[in-house]
């Protein structure tokens, strides 16, 4: 729901960043990748940046 937020877990490319770069367990890291695909599906995050 907070764009800044997933906003922390994507790299200045926007790419999401693995587990081993953020600290979270492997079930934590899926709902962050559902959660961050759904926000770039809503145009709350983009899909990449220049």
């Amino acid at each position: 729901k907070d764009a800044n937020a997933l906003r922390r877990f994507t790299s200045e490319r926007g790419k999401i960043m693995p587990r081993r770069v953020t600290g979270t367990c492997a079930k934590h890291q899926r709902q962050l990748a559902t959660a961050i695909k759904r926000a770039r599906s809503l145009a709350l995050l983009p899909y990449v940046t220049r």
